[in-house]
């Protein structure tokens, strides 16, 4: 008899998971059992794929339970073959076809004005994230999963980037520190991950490491999409280091902040004001623009305060950061809404570029708007502004023209 291994989770308030509990056995063939409320409809085609993936990894004599919460395929193949990995380290990978539907790409100057976290463990919170639309949602293999449970949370996130409706979102993923996020890569870069985050990134090594094995996992699978890396700041030292960090590779696009960690690093308390980490904040911002990529701003972690969050993102804005992440789907919408240009800030950049549109015909350099002079870094905060605005759909893509001729 083999050592009992369990795998996934169960309780009244799970839902969309199962537990599965897996022991070899000498003989006997396999004795697969099922509990699930809806075993009438559905029991027949648990049992036919339990079979099927037991007989993918040649398992003839083993214990194997189901305790399913209305999990969907992809789910429990994903917390069998954890059992079946914890119990003979296989080097297969059970991968059905119909788990391969995210195959777009996203660009490097994307909109990331906000990014969803989600326990890379609980599928029940994975199923729908994409129809509240943010820019991005990240699968969390780091700080929000229990480390007794990273193992098998990986292969849970790699069936999900393969078989989860992300509603074109950009699909991310936060991997966890050093050596165990360098072995999360195998997981994540054959299958379909737009974005890597870097968690507690303290200097430009870190960035290296990472960019070297997603080079040789491209190279070994023959993948030419893009992976794009987000590196979080979040100490005392990452800030000082944050240039080298953000220029440390081409292949990243963003680099975010991290207040929680930050905050507990200088041994004070996060407020809402921010004064604490204005420093940091303006460091990235900073160290970002210089480095020619996107400074993303962190959460805010009361998910019940609506107005601070508003005024948060609207502090955020005004430092110039372009996003920020978000813990609850509820936030999403007053985080987006708040980056957008106001109607005020688009009605006042379409003048200034008609202002300049019409100097140029005459063959000026400069030209006033009221009491101010238009210069060209004037005109590029303002295009700026009417470009984010044509993304969003808040001007038509009529503007492109006026816009591309300046």
């Amino acid at each position: 008899m083999g050592e009992i291994i369990t795998v996934g989770n169960k309780g009244k308030t799970v839902r969309s998971d199962c537990f599965i509990t897996f022991e070899q056995k000498d003989k006997g063939g396999p004795d697969i059992r099922l509990e699930s409320k809806v075993a009438v409809m559905y029991g027949n085609a648990i049992m036919i794929q339990a079979k099927n993936i037991l007989g993918f990894f040649g398992i003839q004599d083993a214990s194997l339970k189901i305790e399913d919460s209305g999990a969907l395929p992809w789910v429990i193949a994903a917390r069998i073959e954890a059992a079946i990995n914890k119990a003979i380290k296989q080097e297969k990978e059970f991968l059905p076809d119909l788990l391969n539907q995210n195959k777009y790409t996203t660009p490097r100057d994307k909109n990331r004005f906000s990014r969803l976290y989600l326990p890379g463990n609980s599928p029940g919170l994975m199923i729908n994230a994409g129809i509240h639309n943010p820019d991005g949602i990240i699968l969390d293999l780091e700080d929000a999963v229990a480390p007794d449970k990273k193992d098998e949370a990986r292969f849970l996130v790699r069936n999900a980037l393969r078989a989860l409706d992300f509603y074109g979102c950009e699909r991310m993923v936060r991997i966890n520190q050093g050596a165990r996020g360098i072995a999360d890569l195998d997981y994540l870069i054959p299958h379909n991950v737009n974005l890597i985050l870097l968690p507690k990134c303290e200097n430009p090594e870190q960035i290296h490491d990472v960019d070297q094995r997603i080079g040789q996992l491209k190279k070994k699978y023959r993948i030419h999409n893009p992976v794009w890396l987000m590196p979080i700041i979040e100490s005392a030292l990452g800030v000082i280091n944050a240039y080298s960090i953000a220029a440390a590779s081409d292949n990243i696009v963003a680099l975010a902040i991290g207040l929680e960690d930050y905050t507990a690093d200088l041994g004070t308390k996060r407020t809402t004001e921010g004064t604490e980490s204005f420093f940091a904040r303006s460091m990235i911002v900073n160290t970002a623009r210089a480095a020619g990529v996107q400074p993303i701003d962190s959460v805010f972690s009361d998910v019940a305060d609506s107005e601070g969050l508003k005024q948060t993102v609207l502090r955020s804005k005004a430092i110039g950061f372009d996003g920020m992440g978000c813990i609850h789907p509820r936030q999403i919408r007053i985080i987006r809404e708040n980056f957008a240009p106001s109607a005020d800030e688009t009605e006042k950049a379409k003048k200034i570029v008609f202002a300049y549109h019409a100097a140029l015909e005459q063959g000026l350099g400069v030209v006033s708007l009221g009491t101010k002079m238009i210069d060209p870094p004037v005109v590029k905060r303002a295009l700026n502004t009417i470009n984010l605005a044509i993304k969003m759909g808040i001007l038509s893509e009529n503007w492109r023209d006026t816009y591309e001729k300046i």
